[in-house]
C-alpha cells in the first residue's frame, strides 16, 4: 500500500507548500510545515477532487446503466466481459489497469485516517470543532469502506459473513501501517462502529456539502443497515434522515420550464444539472468517476426502456439520437453530478422497502407516490397501489434503480436482493444478432481486485474474492 501513502502525503506536502514530494519523504518536516491547525486538516475534507470521487464504472458496466460503444469494447477487454456478461472471461487477468476504484478509495481513506489520528489534538480549534472534524472523517471512511466492500467482496449474508474476505482494512495514515483482509462481518462491524462513535458529534449543518452533516450519518446508517438485512434499524434511521432533510426536486417543473429545449430533436445540449453542490435533495456530495464539468454517461436504448413513461427525470437528462450504426441515449445536461453522496430520494425509497417488508404496503406506495410525483408528468402520472408485499416491492425496486442510476445504489440492492433470494435481479439483451444474459447467481456480480494491488499489497496480503 506504500504507494496509497505516497499520494496522500504528496497532497499534505502541496498543502503546505513543500517543493516535492521527493523531498517531503527525505526530510521529515518541522514547525510550519506540519500541519498544526484545524483548518489546515479541514481543508483536507474540502479537496473534492482527490477524496470525494467514487468510481464505479465497472458496476455501471455490468449493469449496462451506460452506453458503451463498440469501439470502446473492442480495445477495452474488461468493459468488454462486464458489459456483455461475459463469464468465460478471465477478469482477473484482463484488470491489469482499471485501478481507479481501488487506489482512489484508498488514497481518500488515506487523508481520513490523517485526519481522525491528528483532529483531537489540533490547534485554534475548541474541543468541540476538533469533535466535529473527527467526526464527519470516520462517516466519509466509513462511506469509503461500503463502497469498497460492495465493490470488490461478496455482498453481505449474516449467515456467512464471517467465513468470507471482504477488503484490507487500515485504520492509519502510516506509511507502513500494516493491512488485514478482514472477514465481511468484520467490515461491517467497523463501519457501524465508526458511525455509532460519529453520530453524537456531527452538526445539523456543515460548512459545506462536501462535510457529512448529522443527516448524512442518519442517512447512511440506513443504507448500511438495509444492505445487512437490518429492516428495522433502515427504517428507524431513514425518518431521522427524513426529519433532517426530505426535500425532494420537482422534475416535472423542471422539464415544463424547459420543455422548448428538451423537446428539440435536433438539439442534444441541454441546461446546467441540477443535480450538483446546491441540490436540494443532498445531505453530501461526492463525484463519480468523473469529478469535472461534463455531461453524464450516454445509456443504451434497452436500458432507457425501464424507465416510467412521463419520467420527466428521465426526459430532461437523454434523448435518443443515431451515430453512425449505434443508436444510444444522449446526456444532455452538464454541470456537477451527485452520483458518490447521498441523496434524500434513496432515504425515501429506503422507508418504501421496509415498510412494504413490514406488510404496511399502503404507507409504502404512499412514500413511493410522494416520489413519482416530483418526477412523472401530470398528463401520464397515476398512483400506483399494491395488495400484497411482492407488487410493493416491484415497484419500489423498479424506481429505486431508475432514480439512483449511475450510482453504486442499484449495483448494492441487486446483490443484496439476489442474495436474498426473493426479488431475484437479472438481465437479458439483444446485441448484433446475439442473445445475452446475466443471471442473479453470477460470479460477475462481485469485481476482482486489480491486479496492481494483490501483487504489490504493502504491508498485508491479498487474496482474490473471485476465481475470474
Amino acid at each position: 500500500m506504500k504507494n496509497i501513502y505516497t499520494y496522500i502525503i504528496c497532497s499534505l506536502a502541496i498543502l503546505v507548500g513543500l517543493s516535492s514530494c521527493e523531498e517531503y519523504l527525505d526530510d521529515i518536516p518541522k514547525g510550519s510545515k506540519t500541519p498544526l491547525t484545524l483548518a489546515d486538516y479541514e481543508a483536507f475534507v474540502r479537496n473534492e477532487y482527490g477524496n470525494h470521487r467514487v468510481n464505479v464504472d465497472q458496476a455501471l458496466n455490468l449493469l449496462n446503466d451506460r452506453f458503451i460503444s463498440e469501439s470502446t469494447l473492442s480495445f477495452s477487454p474488461l468493459d468488454k466481459a462486464n458489459y456483455l456478461w461475459d463469464e468465460s472471461a478471465d477478469r482477473i487477468a484482463l484488470n491489469r489497469s482499471d485501478e481507479s476504484t481501488y487506489y482512489n478509495s484508498y488514497a481518500s481513506i488515506s487523508t481520513f485516517n490523517l485526519i481522525i489520528e491528528n483532529a483531537l489534538t489540533t490547534t485554534e480549534a475548541s474541543e468541540g470543532e476538533q469533535r466535529v472534524l473527527w467526526s464527519q472523517a470516520k462517516v466519509l471512511r466509513a462511506m469509503s469502506y461500503f463502497n469498497l466492500v460492495n465493490f470488490y467482496a461478496d455482498t453481505y449474508e449474516a449467515s456467512n459473513a464471517s467465513e468470507k474476505l471482504s477488503v484490507p482494512l487500515i485504520t492509519s495514515a502510516d506509511i507502513n501501517a500494516p493491512s488485514e483482509q478482514v472477514s465481511i462481518q468484520e467490515m461491517y462491524d467497523f463501519m457501524l462502529s465508526d458511525m455509532e462513535e460519529a453520530l453524537p458529534y456531527l452538526p445539523i449543518e456543515s460548512v459545506t456539502v462536501l462535510h457529512p452533516n448529522l443527516g448524512t450519518g442518519y442517512a447512511f446508517l440506513a443504507r448500511l443497515h438495509l444492505q445487512m438485512g437490518n429492516y428495522d434499524e433502515a427504517l428507524a434511521n431513514a425518518n431521522r434522515a427524513l426529519e433532517e432533510n426530505n426535500s425532494l426536486y420537482d422534475w416535472t417543473a423542471y422539464y415544463q420550464a424547459n420543455a422548448m429545449v428538451i423537446e428539440d430533436s435536433e438539439s442534444y445540449v441541454g441546461k446546467p444539472s441540477p443535480m450538483g453542490f446546491d441540490y436540494v435533495e443532498n445531505y453530501n456530495f461526492r463525484h463519480g468517476a468523473l469529478s469535472r464539468i461534463t455531461t453524464e454517461n450516454n445509456i443504451p436504448v434497452h436500458r432507457a426502456e425501464r424507465f416510467e413513461a412521463g419520467d420527466a427525470r428521465f426526459l430532461s437528462r437523454w434523448k435518443i439520437r443515431t451515430v453512425g450504426a449505434e443508436t444510444f441515449y444522449n446526456a444532455t445536461l452538464s454541470g456537477y453530478f451527485n452520483y458518490g453522496g447521498i441523496t434524500t430520494v434513496e432515504v425515501y425509497l429506503i422507508k418504501a422497502e421496509c415498510l412494504a417488508r413490514d406488510n404496511q404496503w399502503g404507507a409504502a406506495m404512499d412514500i413511493l407516490n410522494q416520489v413519482r410525483q416530483t418526477r412523472i408528468l401530470p398528463e401520464s402520472y397515476m398512483e400506483l397501489t399494491a395488495s400484497n408485499e411482492a407488487q410493493a416491492m416491484e415497484a419500489i425496486i423498479k424506481t429505486k434503480m431508475n432514480e439512483l442510476i449511475l450510482t453504486l445504489v442499484p449495483f448494492c440492492d441487486a446483490r443484496r436482493l439476489n442474495a436474498e433470494g426473493t426479488y431475484t435481479i437479472g438481465f437479458s439483451k439483444e446485441y448484433n444478432g446475439q442473445t445475452y444474459s446475466l443471471a442473479p447467481d453470477s460470479h460477475l456480480w462481485t469485481m476482482p481486485f486489480p491486479q496492481g494491488a494483490v501483487d504489490n499489497p504493502g504491508n498485508g496480503t491479498i487474496t482474490q474474492n473471485v476465481e475470474k
